[in-house]
This record gives structure tokens, C-alpha cells and sequence, in this order.
């Protein structure tokens, strides 16, 4: 059992699938004996639908993959270096490209038979954007484990005209510096405090979430098994009750039989006996007649 294998094969299912699959695959995991892929394997997150359309274009459209990945190393080339005549014509190029790839992931979640709403489509098309402007968003894109959509946040900075220079000759003024005020710089400072403490608290969150998750999809499957085992058991009680009916008809017969059998014995002792007393007085009056003759 491999847990890339595993992975992408969780992550080719639709969402409303993965959680009963990954929990299969624990438990499978934990049967061969390998406890510590098991715990790998149910760490991995269920995929929003927006992910999943997104995990989707990837695997059914991998010759699409490679194309808006080297327009994405372009477009941060053209941005770093500056180049407005490139920027023109990678974005255009970047527009109608995610517009189409877009369109594609909607009608292969039709096709899957798990249609996307707009809200989701333009999910699908910020972690389009992501990919474009982030090289780690790219791998994660490229790999078809999405577990929620790409911040399109991360996306190129807007390009002022000022940034670009006209000619060889005309530079660009840079800003004067001004220094942060003494309140400024505290407020900032609490700013970045409340950030930090609100990411642990997300952190912390989303930790209890998935072992909330894990809980209830570990209580969904001892429920089931539960339930199959319950239905073995009425099976095998409505079997035994057939059967109990079935010997007590067979013993209501066999007492029938017994009491019928005592009977007829009853009858047959009453006739041997009659006949006894018969042959008795048979035989006296035989042994009388015998004597009258010999006198």
C-alpha cells in the first residue's frame, strides 16, 4: 500500500466520497499492520468543491497543465523585468486562458455529475490566477491534492505607468523616505500582535475542526459497521426462528406419533390378553372332555 497512490486515488473521488474512502484506507492500512501510514493517510483533508473542480481540470486535462504553467514563469519574468510590450501580451493570453480552463473544469464537474455554482466557479478561477503568480501555488495546482481554492491574493502587483521607464534616458523618481512616528510604529506593532494571535487562534481552530472531523467520520464508520452487523445478527435470528419452528413442529408430530404408538401398544396387550384367556379355557375344556372320555 502506497501513500501517493492512496492520495491521488482519494483525491480523483468526489468530496462527498472522500471521507468514507479515506476512513477504508485507514482501516486497510491499519489491517497490514502499517500504523504509521495509516496516520498519514488520515491526516488528508477533504477538498472543497472549488478544490475538487480544481483537482479535476488537472487530472482530466493534464496537456493543460504545462501550458499555464510556463505562461506563470513568463508573466513573473515580464513583472520583474519590467517589460510592458510582454506584460500586453501575457496578459492577454492569461485572460482567455483561465477563462477557458475555467469553462472546462464546469463542464467536468457536469460530466462527474457535481455541477459548480458561479461562487465556485471564480474559486476555481482566483487558484487559476494563484498559479500564475506563484510558484508554490503552481506545484500545489500540479499536483491534484487541492484541499481548498488558492488565494488569488498573491497575485501580481498592479504595474504604475511611472514604474516603466519611457526611454533609455528617463528614470524614474524614487518617493522621498519618511519615517514612521513613534504611534505608528506601536500601532503596527499591535497590529502584527493581533495577526500573530489570531493565526494561532485559525490554527488552533482548524486543528479542532479536523480532529472533529476525524471523530465524527471515525463515529459515521463504527456506525456502519454497526449496522451491518446488526443485520447479520436479525438474518441469523430469523433463520434460528424458522428453525425453531420447524423443530417444534417435528416435535408436536413426534409426540402425536408416541402418543399414538402407546395406544395402539394398549390395544394389541388388551388382545393378547383376551386371546390368553381364550387358549386358558380352550385348553381346560380341552383337558375336561379328555377325562370324561377316559372314564
Amino acid at each position: 500500500m502506497d501513500f501517493d497512490a492512496v492520495a491521488n486515488e482519494l483525491y480523483a473521488l468526489r468530496p462527498e466520497e472522500f471521507t468514507a474512502a479515506r476512513a477504508s484506507a485507514v482501516a486497510a492500512a491499519r489491517t497490514a499492520g502499517d500504523r504509521e501510514l495509516a496516520e498519514r493517510i488520515g491526516t488528508l483533508r477533504k477538498p472543497s468543491l472549488a478544490a475538487w473542480a480544481s483537482n479535476l481540470l488537472v487530472r482530466s486535462r493534464p496537456g493543460d497543465v504545462e501550458p499555464l504553467l510556463r505562461l506563470g514563469e513568463g508573466l513573473r519574468h515580464a513583472h520583474h523585468a519590467l517589460d510592458r510590450t510582454q506584460l500586453r501580451e501575457l496578459s492577454r493570453q492569461q485572460h482567455a486562458l483561465i477563462r477557458a480552463l475555467s469553462a472546462q473544469a464546469r463542464q467536468l464537474a457536469v460530466e462527474a455529475g457535481h455541477p459548480i455554482g458561479e461562487g465556485v466557479q471564480r474559486e476555481v478561477e482566483n487558484t487559476l490566477h494563484a498559479v500564475l503568480a506563484d510558484p508554490e501555488a503552481a506545484r500545489a495546482w500540479a499536483s491534484g491534492r487541492l484541499v481548498k481554492p488558492l488565494s488569488a491574493a498573491v497575485g501580481f502587483p498592479a504595474v504604475a505607468k511611472s514604474a516603466v521607464p519611457e526611454s533609455a534616458g528617463t528614470q524614474p523618481r524614487p518617493p522621498a523616505a519618511t519615517a514612521p512616528s513613534r504611534a505608528d510604529r506601536k500601532a503596527g506593532e499591535e497590529q502584527r500582535r493581533r495577526l500573530a494571535q489570531a493565526r494561532r487562534d485559525a490554527e488552533a481552530a482548524d486543528r479542532e475542526l479536523r480532529a472533529l472531523k476525524d471523530e465524527a467520520a471515525a463515529a459515521g464508520q463504527a456506525a456502519q459497521e454497526a449496522k451491518q452487523q446488526v443485520s447479520r445478527l436479525q438474518r441469523r435470528v430469523d433463520e434460528l426462528t424458522e428453525e425453531l419452528g420447524r423443530a417444534r413442529e417435528e416435535h408436536q408430530q413426534a409426540r402425536f406419533a408416541e402418543r399414538s404408538a402407546r395406544e395402539r401398544a394398549r390395544t394389541a396387550d388388551r388382545r393378547v390378553r383376551e386371546a390368553d384367556r381364550k387358549a386358558a379355557t380352550a385348553v381346560a375344556e380341552l383337558e375336561r372332555l379328555t377325562s370324561s372320555d377316559n372314564r
